[in-house]
């Protein structure tokens, strides 16, 4: 799951922004001046900073110029100032994308899945579930059986769940993240292929299970061998 940085000297603000990531299951991380995020980016591993412009101990322009000489970080400024010299600047100086306040938690959202999508966040990794192996590199999963090919739509919800073994997922989130944030069809779509995934996979021999939390969404467990 992205941990994404936010950094903004405001408490409300600031609290407002980790509570709309984390309603979209994202890990956030709080600073509320540039020393301090610094400090969070070389403790933490962090996959996307969210920084307002005007903060006490270092402005933003340092801020970003410090993280863009060691790091490659996607960057979202905040600000109330909407002037396109602002604009301009920051982009000059490496950030990805611009948010003015006031702002709607949503749009920021939209925004923050953009840009994770084009630095290509999770990709190419090799998870392991149960007795499962699954291969993002080659999108396939391997069992004690054999090899599995999925479609892409189930690939990608059966990887979702399995990068984050216990953690219930909203039934929206995993909409917005498998379909897209567009997507104009229906919750039946996801039960379906919630189901297909369950008849593949939800076994002994691959130790797995696709658990329905009433009322919340899903979560992948392991099963535990007595």
């Amino acid at each position: 799951m992205n941990t994404i940085l936010v950094v903004d000297d405001d408490v409300n603000i600031n609290t407002l922004i980790t509570s709309s990531l984390k309603n979209e299951n994202y890990d956030v991380v709080s600073a509320f001046d540039g020393v301090e995020a610094l400090k969070k980016i070389e403790n933490e591993k962090i996959d996307l900073v969210i920084t307002d412009v005007m903060m006490p101990k270092m402005d933003v322009w340092q801020l970003v110029s410090e993280i863009r000489e060691s790091y490659d970080l996607p960057i979202l400024m905040l600000t109330v100032l909407g002037e396109t010299s602002q604009k301009v600047k920051g982009f000059n100086i490496g950030a990805d994308d611009y948010l003015t306040k006031p702002f709607e938690p949503e749009e920021l959202i939209v925004r923050v899945k953009a840009i994770l999508k084009r630095y290509h966040i999770n990709e190419s990794k090799i998870l392991s579930a149960g007795n499962m192996t699954i291969d993002k590199n080659l999108y396939q999963v391997k069992t004690k059986t054999g090899e599995v090919t999925l479609p892409l739509k189930e690939f990608e919800l059966l990887y979702t769940l399995a990068e984050n073994i216990g953690k219930t997922f909203s039934r929206d989130y995993l909409i917005d993240n498998i379909w897209g944030y567009d997507f104009d069809g229906n919750e039946r779509t996801l039960d379906v292929h919630i189901g297909r995934l369950r008849d593949k996979f939800q076994n002994e021999e691959c130790g797995i299970k696709i658990t329905t939390i009433r009322g919340l969404g899903y979560r992948m467990e392991e099963i535990k061998n007595e």
